[in-house]
């Protein structure tokens, strides 16, 4: 098992029209990869949302359209992080909360009465059509000089009636050097708007997914259910607290007071029964306080407050039986509650890939991306990947919907990608500054 933390540090290496280059490239790369993904993931979202609405009226919609719609909301989550990750274009989630315990019914109409749902499904539309061409533009503004390059070199033989390349007909050499200018000055256009053209998608995305103004009750609405959700599992934690101490450590200090009392008795009628009560008192006194420092560190582990959330998540990663690698990037420490929330989170994401998922392996990279060149503001945001099944649901049993519920308290997002056969990635995010 292995830990390794990353220092921050600026690129090295390379010129800065080296950089350009391998941005260019990077983000055509990334924008025909998106575009393959966005028109049949978009196209089968809205199919199959808008057949399992109209199935509601005789009852099959009402079992199949939480988990079509929990489908598209983990499809535009995705979209999210990657907007954030590629671009950083943050495009916050505001889906109010469903009990878990719902029925079928009160899942659907809740979903279906929640203003978000109505916004994904509006931006599927949008997505399989203009969120194409554009995610599709950076990569065709890095090949499509490449066609006249090779007309230039004598393609436009095998074309012996002539070819048209842009706005200029090949009909000769002439006129195939031409193109080959042409494709020279697109080469040239790419290599300054190819990134931004990528950025352009995710402003699209963010243009139709994102709540306005006049959704402000709305974001009030997620804020008080979160906050809700906060006050009930501070109410279980206490009652858990409250139960461990009495089950165990208060049981064991009332055994002990009660050997003591004997041991007084015992002093001078039996001294060897006195001696052997008094090793079991000892051993009772160390048997509770061993269970009131785990007591105490499930509610916030000592080397946390001490150290801090990368040095938390390390000395958990060395507790799994799974190897598992830390990368570290954090110039500062976040608020205690914050770093709090985040540990939990990771704690219960650890659990559910090593209880479910049968990885042999684990990647945990946590990270403080600064938001708008302001210091110590932006998003903390952490990354757990195995190499398991997959198949990894918020809301199925697994925890994540309790991890969603606590970083909700402080406007974070959870988003899964866990496709059938791994590898599973939950990618944690939570606005707060270090200082």
């Amino acid at each position: 098992m292995t830990t390794e933390t990353m220092s921050d540090s600026g690129s090295s290496g390379g010129s800065g029209e080296g950089s350009r280059a391998r941005g260019m490239g990077l983000a055509a790369l990334r924008g025909l990869g998106l575009a393959l993904v966005v028109l049949p993931g978009a196209v089968l979202c809205f199919v199959l949302s808008l057949v399992s609405i109209a199935l509601i009226p005789i009852g099959v919609g009402i079992v199949t359209t939480p988990w079509v719609l929990t489908g598209v909301r983990i499809f535009a989550d995705w979209r999210r992080v990657l907007a954030a990750e590629w671009c950083g274009v943050r495009i916050p989630s505001a889906y109010r909360p469903v009990p878990e315990s719902a029925n079928p019914w009160t899942r659907t109409f809740g979903m279906l009465r929640d203003p978000a749902t109505w916004r994904d499904l509006r931006w599927l539309p949008v997505d399989m059509t203009a969120g194409f061409l554009t995610a599709l533009l950076p990569a065709a503004l890095l090949i499509y000089p490449l066609e006249g390059f090779a007309l230039a070199a004598g393609l436009w033989r095998v074309f012996p009636d002539g070819y048209w390349y842009g706005f200029v007909p090949v009909t000769g050499q002439a006129t195939a050097l031409a193109a080959g200018a042409l494709g020279l000055g697109l080469l040239f256009l790419a290599h300054f708007f190819t990134p931004r053209l990528l950025a352009a998608h995710f402003r699209l995305t963010r243009a139709v997914l994102a709540s306005n103004q006049r959704e402000l009750a709305e974001r009030v609405k997620v804020l008080t259910d979160t906050r809700r959700d906060a006050v009930d599992t501070s109410a279980a934690e206490l009652r858990r607290i409250e139960r461990d101490l009495h089950d165990g450590a208060q049981a064991r200090l009332v055994a002990m007071g009660m050997d003591l009392g004997t041991i007084e008795m015992l002093l001078d009628k039996d001294p060897e029964q006195a001696k052997r009560l008094l090793s079991q008192a000892r051993q009772s006194s160390a048997d509770a306080l061993t269970e009131l420092r785990e007591l105490v560190r499930g509610i916030h582990p000592p080397v946390l407050a001490e150290r801090g959330l990368g040095d938390a998540v390390r000395a958990l990663a060395l507790r799994m039986p799974v190897p598992t690698d830390v990368n570290v990037e954090l110039s500062g420490r976040a608020e205690a509650p914050v770093e709090s929330a985040a540990y939990f989170a990771v704690s219960e994401v650890l659990t559910n890939a090593v209880k479910h998922s049968g990885a042999d392996r684990i990647w945990i990279d946590l990270h403080h991306a600064v938001d708008g060149g302001v210091e110590g503001a932006g998003m903390l945001r952490i990354s757990v990947t195995d190499n398991g099944k997959g198949g990894a649901v918020i809301g199925a049993g697994s925890g994540l919907a309790g991890v969603e519920r606590r970083l909700g308290t402080f406007d974070g997002v959870l988003a899964v990608s866990s496709p059938a056969g791994g590898p599973t990635m939950v990618t944690l995010e939570i606005p707060c500054a270090l200082s």
